[in-house]
């Protein structure tokens, strides 16, 4: 049983930059696939970014070039670095962790961490 602990989600400005961190126990972490997934009201669950047990990148069209996602297999912790913050960007962000070591978009779910870009 894996359980994901996300934190370093707030209230930022526009262009401003927030790190998220998601901590996993309970599993072999670096076998694994992690993601960040995030949910604006009203509309879908989204895959942000994703990184394989490889160390693969995948990036949302939307935040190619602002975002990043990193993994510390030592610290059991995925890292979504985040620069140039858009009120679009405000959602309830997702830690995942994948059930295979690439990314197939199904696993285990953090409780999400709250990202509010405004002025």
């Amino acid at each position: 049983q894996v359980k994901l602990v996300e934190s370093g989600g707030g209230l930022v400005q526009p262009g401003g930059s927030l790190r998220l961190s998601c901590a996993a126990s309970g599993s072999i972490f670096s076998s694994y696939a992690m993601a960040w997934y995030r949910q604006a009201p009203g509309k879908q669950r989204e895959l942000v970014a994703g990184i394989t047990s490889g160390g693969s990148t995948k990036y949302a069209d939307s935040v190619k070039g602002r975002f990043t996602i990193s993994r510390d297999s030592a610290k059991k912790t995925v890292y979504l670095q985040m620069n140039s913050l858009k009120p679009e960007d405000t959602a309830n962000y997702y830690c995942m962790r994948d059930n295979y070591s690439y990314l197939s978009g199904f696993g285990s779910w953090g409780q999400g961490t709250q990202v509010t870009v405004s002025s």
